[in-house]
């Protein structure tokens, strides 16, 4: 009897089923140019999700022609405006490869290095009181990489003003980083990690205001290790570029009791 009933329970849910409404999409007959200026009005009115489901069913339906081409660069731009970076990257990085000719593909340059850009501001929001000594600032590398692969290739594109603008703000934060990790490294006695990452800056990154810091933590760090040579060519290059600099006390470094306040 519960054999019988289990059964008939399944062909009432199964007829159930069949009984529901198909879903139709209305989409299904349309041209290339309906869906994709369809698309561009969901875009412009900041309906994303419909924007990028549409631009993909035009790419899906019509994979040639201009339309699909300029839906798979208005695609990443509205998965950017989506908050989703990582989607917008894949796109961009899609687009640069089918069409390195593209008239619009610094264009594609320039979104994938802003997507990167947001990424990368999100990291360094997060600076705070963190444990940063493990964390790779990878974004802001790679969005300087694209902004720099767009003033080089396009130095004339209209977006490269702006790139050259951004790559400057991530150097001086990719800078910053590194002081940030040596400054935790040193308050924590790690005086050999703490040296590399001022050394590191000073080869890489002369030009950023980072640069007085990442020395002063060389100069202390060799100083702790009791490395008197190493300490005092720090102290040189410090005094010689920054001579008044808060880290130095005469001709020798601020003691530790007073500089401390500057971390």
């Amino acid at each position: 009897m519960r054999r019988i009933l289990a059964f008939l329970m399944a062909m009432s849910l199964i007829t159930g089923c069949s009984l529901l409404p198909e879903q139709i999409d209305e989409t299904k007959d349309w041209s290339a140019s309906k869906l994709y200026f369809t698309a561009k009005e969901a875009l412009g009115e900041g309906n994303f999700d419909l924007a990028i489901k549409t631009f993909e069913k035009l790419e899906s339906r019509y994979p040639y022609g201009a339309y699909a081409q300029q839906s798979q660069l208005e695609v990443a731009y509205a998965y950017y405006k989506d908050g989703e970076p990582a989607s917008a990257i894949a796109a961009c990085e899609r687009f640069i490869k089918l069409h390195p000719n593209h008239p619009s593909v610094d264009y594609a340059y320039y979104l994938r290095g802003l997507s990167n850009f947001i990424v990368d501001q999100s990291f360094f929001a997060r600076f705070g009181d963190q444990d940063l000594s493990d964390r790779d600032p990878k974004a802001a590398r790679e969005a300087f990489d694209a902004f720099q692969q767009l003033t080089s290739r396009f130095p004339n594109s209209k977006y490269a003003p702006d790139a050259v603008d951004r790559m400057k703000y991530l150097v001086n934060s990719m800078a910053a980083n590194e002081v940030h990790v040596a400054r935790y490294y040193y308050k924590r006695g790690a005086y050999v990690a703490a040296a590399n990452r001022g050394k590191y800056v000073l080869e890489h990154y002369q030009q950023t205001p980072a640069l007085e810091e990442a020395v002063a933590v060389m100069a202390q760090s060799y100083d702790k290790l009791g490395l008197l040579d190493l300490r005092d060519d720090a102290l040189k290059v410090l005094k010689h570029n920054f001579p008044n600099s808060t880290f130095i006390s005469g001709n020798a470094l601020t003691p530790e009791s007073t500089w401390w306040k500057f971390w």
